[in-house]
């Protein structure tokens, strides 16, 4: 089972649960919100540990 975050969507600012495979290393990826449905920019960063740190934008944030 994959572990979960809870983060919140940076246009309404509803919370998400996102589950993150951190055996993939680090990524970026768009994920659409549950709720307004607009593009979340999500980047995960992953320690060697196995420890990983999420964190979320709205896709034109630079």
């Amino acid at each position: 089972m994959l572990p979960s975050v809870h983060v919140h969507c940076p246009y309404c600012g509803e919370p998400l649960q996102l589950s993150i495979d951190a055996s993939a290393g680090d990524q970026r990826y768009i994920e659409d919100c549950q709720v307004c449905c607009r593009p979340i920019a999500v980047s995960v960063t992953v320690a060697e540990d196995g420890d990983f740190d999420v964190a979320c934008r709205a896709e034109n944030d630079a």
